[in-house]
């Protein structure tokens, strides 16, 4: 009976659409009503698969390593593989990386989004379409904050796009398709329903307001498509939840807001997607602070610190205010609002509602990225010292507000780490708060240039790593 009904409720929204006399326009609003004939419940998705599988693509990435040349072995190559050495057909130069998944075309002129993992470290980038065609792709930028990333076909003609939709109207229960190249076998489409929205702990990026789909989702698919029945792009599949590695029906897709905003930049010309910065730390509310606050249930998100000369501050928002909602949208969790300020952009300004005193009190914010309050002087250290493999900036707001750090005055911070490097392999993190190196104090990437060239026979480091201090001993 279940089964049954789910069948039927299925063939209903598909009916509503109107599928039988093609897609409807985009002010056309999606319907839902119960399916009135035996007719509408054996109608297909196949319409709108035609629409749409045309401006979903396959992402091939990769990257070359070359290896140091080495004497002795040329000498190898070339009495084995003939007088060519190394450069001669099927001899090995190097270490090759390669990666797989989807995409989608977007803007006419060749605009391709993907998720940012599967372009990471990748240099040369290939995007095959449906029709076979395949071009070489430009990475325009690169949005590891959103795991977002926009391509450009080189040289491009005749491409289907796929309208962006609007993911907040979608609801629990709309049906979706996903459509993507699941484990390399070619151009794939799956259907389910949105099981839930604004997921957050998923993981894969620093804004946490994910569609959760049981549309299956497997290796491949990521940076695919999330389709409504108005034949429109709701999100970019990004994750699924998984024990074995393949889909138990539980995906996750960045919503097509978010990808909007990146796009947007793209756009633009912009390298990276600027971000307005509120200048205070959030803090989630339980049953616990509800109750020393005074609230019936846990609500809003608390203002537990602010940073001086910010935006928050220069608002009028003060510590302890509970935040209810940005622009009339609620937001539950520092997550919810991270999300929903971030979608904002950086002119003009947003009404933040606050509850302060028990009363409700709405307060403008000006939207501004954060600032570079003093240069990064990046130092990437290779000499011998604990530090090795490590990239380290001065710290700032901008630096901060990228690392989801707490801002200081100075003090320096781990920027990026070398996958095989000394530092990584004793322990340290990238967003590591680095105070003091043999008791004396750290204020800038300098201080650290000068201890580290003494060559000191041991290191006794201190480090705040999100909000935990501690001090380490190490061998030099």
């Amino acid at each position: 009976m279940r089964s049954t009904l789910l069948r039927v409720a299925l063939a209903l929204t598909v009916a509503a659409t109107g599928l039988s006399g093609g897609l409807p326009t985009g002010a056309r609003a999606q319907t839902r009503a119960v399916p009135e004939s035996k007719a509408q419940v054996q109608l297909s998705f196949a319409p709108i698969v035609r629409q749409t599988a045309p401006a979903v693509v396959n992402v091939y990435a990769s990257r070359s390593e070359r290896r140091q040349q080495n004497a002795y072995m040329d000498e190898f190559f070339r009495r084995f593989f003939g007088e060519g050495g190394q450069g001669s057909p099927g001899v090995p130069q190097g270490r090759s990386q390669s990666s797989l998944g989807s995409g989608v075309i977007v803007d006419s002129s060749g605009l391709v989004v993907t998720n940012n993992h599967v372009i990471e470290n990748m240099t040369d980038v290939k995007v095959a379409l449906a029709d076979r065609r395949e071009f070489e792709a430009d990475i325009v930028l690169r949005d590891a904050r959103t795991d977002l990333a926009v391509l450009k076909l080189k040289d491009p003609s005749n491409l289907q796009i796929l309208p962006l939709g609007d993911s907040e109207a979608l609801q629990v229960g709309d049906l979706v398709l996903a459509v993507g190249n699941p484990f390399g076998v070619g151009q794939t489409v799956t259907q389910g329903i949105v099981s839930a929205l604004a997921r957050s702990q998923v993981g894969v990026s620093d804004y946490q307001s994910f569609i959760q789909t049981d549309a299956a989702i497997n290796p491949g698919n990521s940076g695919g498509a999330l389709i409504d029945m108005n034949g429109r792009l709701v999100g970019i599949n990004t994750a699924i939840y998984s024990r074995s590695g393949g889909s138990i029906g539980i995906g996750f897709a960045i919503p097509s807001s978010m990808v909007r905003a990146v796009i947007d930049s793209a756009r633009g010309g912009a390298r990276s997607v600027r971000r307005p910065w509120l200048g205070a730390q959030l803090q989630a509310i339980d049953g616990e602070i509800a109750t020393s606050l005074g609230l019936e249930r846990p609500m809003g998100v608390l203002v537990s610190s602010l940073y001086d000369n910010g935006p928050a501050a220069e608002a009028g928002l003060r510590r302890g205010d509970v935040i209810l909602s940005v622009d009339g949208q609620a937001v539950d969790s520092p997550d919810a609002f991270g999300y929903r300020f971030a979608l904002k952009g950086v002119e003009g300004r947003t009404n933040v509602t606050v509850l302060r005193g028990g009363k409700q009190v709405e307060v403008p914010v000006k939207l501004t990225s954060p600032p570079e309050t003093r240069p990064r002087e990046p130092l990437r250290l290779r000499t011998r010292s604990p530090l090795s493999g490590s990239t380290i900036v001065n710290m700032s707001p901008a630096v901060a507000d990228e690392l989801q750090l707490e801002v200081s005055e100075d003090g320096v911070v781990v920027a990026d780490l070398d996958e095989n490097g000394v530092a990584g392999r004793v322990g340290f993190q990238k967003g590591d708060q680095i105070l003091a190196i043999n008791g004396q104090r750290i204020r800038a990437t300098r201080d650290v240039e000068r201890l580290i060239q003494r060559g000191d026979a041991y290191w006794e480091i201190t480090i705040n790593r999100r909000g935990r201090t501690f001090t380490t001993v190490l061998g030099g």
